[in-house]
């Protein structure tokens, strides 16, 4: 059996924010290969967080952001599943934060779920017109279409966003925070729904 050192527990700690003991187990589970230590620990995590999901999430915060000119606020609503944790300063900063963004990134909804069909297939028609357009064959244009709607999703579904601080959260998306927070706090954390309002605007 590979001889795992603390050395190397600490480290994977520290890359992944997973506990002492399943890093052990992973490095141990992994030979000792860290690579593969941290996608037993992706892996661990994914099925934790999807058991997580199916829990009820019936306590939490309304936080709110207003911007300095006062033009534009926002409201939203991130549940948890205990008043403990909804009193949990990581918590707080989190539904903080994505007020913050919601202010700035102007999402439409809060996940993929929540896009009416008759949306999707709108922006998808307008996409496969355009993708037409560059004369390209049939199979190129619906792969040219697909992938601009998934980009489309990506601007629109705040779960997908890229967090507009990246020198704070470096590139990671409100569902990456979201689910750190989850892990974090051993809790289903939803993001139930916002309102974002801007002076002028319907």
């Amino acid at each position: 059996m590979t001889q795992i050192s603390a050395q190397d527990v600490k480290a994977l700690r520290e890359r992944t924010g997973a506990g002492m003991m399943d890093c052990k187990k992973a490095l141990e589970e992994a030979g000792g290969d860290v690579d593969k230590a941290i996608e037993i620990l992706r892996v661990k995590g994914q099925a934790q967080a999807a058991k997580r999901a199916e829990r009820a999430a019936s306590e939490g915060v309304v936080a709110s952001y207003i911007h300095a000119n006062g033009k534009i606020g926002v409201l939203v609503e991130v549940d948890c599943e205990t008043d403990f944790v909804a009193r949990n300063e990581e918590f707080l900063a989190f539904a903080r934060d994505v007020a913050l963004h919601i202010a700035a990134a102007n999402p439409q909804w809060v996940s993929e779920d929540d896009v009416p069909e008759e949306a999707r297939e709108q922006e998808l028609r307008i996409l496969q017109e355009q993708a037409a357009e560059s004369g390209k064959p049939e199979e190129v244009q619906r792969k040219i279409a697909e992938g601009r709607l998934r980009k489309w999703l990506e601007e629109v579904v705040l779960l997908n966003q890229v967090h507009v601080n990246a020198d704070k959260y470096g590139g990671k998306t409100i569902e990456e925070l979201r689910a750190e927070v989850a892990a974090k706090t051993g809790e289903n954390v939803v993001i139930r729904r916002f309102v974002r309002f801007a002076v002028g605007e319907e």
